[in-house]
């Protein structure tokens, strides 16, 4: 367990950094945008081209991993809708639904897993994040409009894809699976200026996530039991390691071709702390932004623990 906080903990130091330096007002909120849009549309997406283009193409198009995954992330998301819909009521039971089955793959989940696992491991959780981002997320938007009947939802859904495709995070993905299968390499300096942005993605983003979860705090003045957050977030960290777990096991009985490491890396994953963009969203379609930034802070602040309890568990399968 201490070697696994060895390596985990400057990861979830960082996100503190960023939480205390906001709160303190060392880093003004007008900041924040600014950093985000530095992770987003600079360092994260040249982090995920390298990663991709250096990917053999094979493990970023696996279909055993994408259906594992993909499977057990719709259960989730229907589960999660079929207990809180009556209470919450489409708009907000579908965005509780995706920050449920929606991990922070981008910001922490790369990173931190090349760092225990090995280089190897960037195939499936890239796999998994571009799943996450173009059909689960794209899926709960348009779940959430259903209350305004099926117009309402397609609608939704023609907003969701145009949003994904203004996001260069799957653009990257697609253009480093193409680099990988053509075996295409950059030239020299823009080869270099793209790792040097890829080297700054983890640390600003880690800090970025502190700073968000900060400022959503803030801005949070309407009081909300903890019933109404707290269980999506022990969802999040323990029911979907668990459903991705147990799914990965039926695959490797039925004889489907997935790896050791595959299966380690889709439950490490899996038992990440929920995306800080989705609250983002949620903003963006009217949902209740204080419960999903509730669920977001809380799930990341356990996760330091569930996370390194999860990654002792897999230790001998890793």
């Amino acid at each position: 367990m201490l070697s696994v906080l060895i390596v985990t903990f400057p990861f979830f130091a960082l996100v503190l950094c960023g939480y205390i330096a906001t709160r303190g007002g060392v880093l003004p909120l007008s900041a924040i945008s600014g950093l985000n849009t530095f992770v987003l549309f600079f360092a994260l997406p040249c982090m995920l081209y390298r990663f991709g283009a250096q990917t053999p193409i094979a493990q970023l198009l696996d279909p055993v991993v994408a259906g594992v995954y993909l499977l057990c992330g719709l259960a989730l998301v229907a589960a999660t809708l079929a207990l809180t819909l009556r209470r919450w009521g489409w708009n907000d039971a579908a965005f509780g639904a995706l920050v449920a089955a929606f991990p922070n793959s981008g910001f922490m989940g790369v990173p931190l897993l090349v760092a225990l696992l090995g280089e190897g491991s960037a195939g499936p959780v890239i796999l998994t994040m571009a799943l996450d981002m173009v059909i689960t997320t794209s899926l709960c938007i348009a779940l959430s409009r259903l209350g305004e009947g099926e117009g309402g939802a397609v609608q939704a859904l023609r907003k969701a894809l145009r949003g994904m495709l203004s996001n260069p995070m799957p653009w990257s993905i697609a253009l480093g699976a193409v680099a990988s299968a053509l075996a295409f390499e950059l030239p020299g300096p823009i080869d270099k200026t793209v790792a040097m942005l890829a080297g700054a993605a983890s640390p600003v983003a880690l800090f970025t996530i502190g700073a968000v979860l900060a400022r959503s705090q803030m801005n949070l003045h309407e009081q909300l039991a903890p019933r109404d957050y707290v269980p999506i977030a022990l969802v999040k960290l323990l029911v979907h390691p668990l459903l991705v777990w147990s799914a990965c096991q039926a695959a490797v009985a039925l004889g489907l071709p997935l790896s050791t490491e595959a299966m380690v890396a889709l439950v490490l994953v899996s038992a990440l702390p929920s995306a800080s963009n989705v609250s983002l969203l949620t903003e963006r379609f009217g949902a209740h932004g204080g419960r999903v930034a509730r669920i977001i802070l809380v799930s990341t602040a356990l996760a330091f623990v569930t996370f390194s309890a999860a990654v002792t568990w897999l230790a001998p399968a890793a």
